[in-house]
Order: structure tokens, then C-alpha cells, then sequence
């Protein structure tokens, strides 16, 4: 049971994932700065993700990217159990769901969004996310919280969620956000409490990993 989200902002490239099974943001969640985003879900392959990305850096072109990968010869006998999805620097989602994605699956794409999901309470989880999404205010990884929480109130997966994950790239060499909540209760409310105390500190670690000498310090000499 999952679902996910990949939004473009600018420059900007975030995913938002959440799973009955633990730790879902290590195994689904692929990201390259100033490249692109991906997903690789429902019977998860991680060596998918990287594949699509490569395909984006080669030639920019999502939906080529997404068509290698699920005809390459070496995925032949595997890619009906996958669900991947891919969003490149421009232009529109794009989503593959194999013949053996489990349960209720869908996707849902954009300009500049893809969602996707398996084991859905309802087909229409997808379209909540893009919605949800596209309506909220503030920074991407608060508007990608939003539609993690309106999937959940729209009822989201067949069973309990109890994971999460949400990760942003922009204009640095590594993910600016990248927080997981990997076994718990109410996984994406706890996700929200990391938000909200990540956000605020968010751009001086940047600064720290760019010009230690004029970054704001936290805590003791040779905190992170």
C-alpha cells in the first residue's frame, strides 16, 4: 500500500510518499538536482528510480525515459509488478502502472506533477494529491505535506499508513529537504512536526554546507 507525489517548483524537485510497510521514502523516493524526480513502487526494484533519472540527464525527455525502462529487456520479467513514475526539468508527469500492480492503483499527471498509488481505498487518491497540491500555499515541501493529508482524509490507502517521507532538491548538490518517518502511528502527522521544525533552518544549513565560515552556528562547535 502506497502513494506517492512528484512536484516541480522552479529549480525545485520534491516527492512525497507514504506506505503501510516501513521506512517507504529509502526504498521509493529518487531525486537528482536540476535533473529530475521519480518513484519506484509496489513490489519496489530501487534500481528503477536511478534508471529513470540516468534516462533524464541523457536526454530530458520523461516520457522516452519512462518507455526505456519498461522495455528494457533485462526488466522483462518483473516490470508488470512495478509502479514507477517520472517528472523531468519540463512538460508533464508521466506513469506506469504494471498488469500486476496490487489492488486499486491509478496515477494521475500534470504539468509539472505525477502522482500514483496501489492498494487505494479508491482510484481517485491520485487526483486528491494533484489537487490538494496545486491548491495549497507556502513552500513546496509544505504544499506537498497538504497532499499527503488530504489523500489520508480522502481515504487514502486500504489499511493503516505507517510511513512516510518527503524530500526536496534544488540548486545544491544534495537534498536541501529529505525527512522520513519510518514506522509509526500517524506517520504524516509526524512528518508535519518535522516540517514545521526543519523548514525555518532549512536554507542556513545549506549556507553552512556552501560557506561554513559565514553560516549561523546551532548548538556546539561542530554541530551539523
Amino acid at each position: 500500500m502506497t502513494f506517492s507525489l512528484v512536484v516541480r517548483d522552479g529549480d525545485r524537485f520534491g516527492v512525497a510518499v507514504s506506505s503501510s510497510s516501513p521506512a517507504v521514502a529509502a526504498r521509493v523516493t529518487h531525486l537528482r538536482p536540476g535533473i529530475g524526480a521519480a518513484t519506484s513502487q509496489n513490489v519496489t526494484d530501487p534500481t528503477l528510480g536511478p534508471s529513470l533519472l540516468r534516462g533524464l540527464a541523457d536526454h530530458g525527455d520523461a516520457r522516452r525515459a519512462l518507455a526505456e525502462v519498461t522495455g528494457a529487456e533485462r526488466n522483462a520479467a518483473a516490470i508488470e509488478y512495478r509502479q514507477l513514475t517520472v517528472l523531468g526539468r519540463t512538460g508533464p508527469g508521466y506513469a506506469y502502472s504494471g498488469a500486476r500492480t496490487l489492488g486499486k492503483h491509478a496515477s494521475a499527471t500534470a504539468d509539472g506533477a505525477v502522482a500514483a498509488g496501489n492498494l487505494l481505498a479508491g482510484e481517485h487518491i491520485p487526483e486528491v494529491l494533484l489537487d490538494a497540491c496545486s491548491r495549497a500555499t507556502g513552500q513546496l515541501e509544505e504544499r506537498l505535506l497538504a497532499a499527503l493529508l488530504a489523500a489520508v482524509d480522502a481515504g487514502g490507502e486500504e489499511g493503516p499508513v505507517r510511513s512516510a517521507g518527503l524530500a526536496v532538491v534544488a540548486d545544491v548538490d544534495w537534498r536541501v529537504t529529505d525527512l522520513r518517518v519510518d514506522w509509526a502511528d500517524a506517520p504524516i502527522d509526524r512528518l508535519a512536526e518535522l516540517v514545521a521544525v526543519w523548514l525555518p533552518q532549512r536554507d542556513d544549513y545549506v549556507r553552512r554546507g556552501l560557506d561554513p565560515a559565514a553560516a549561523p552556528s546551532y548548538g556546539v562547535p561542530g554541530d551539523l
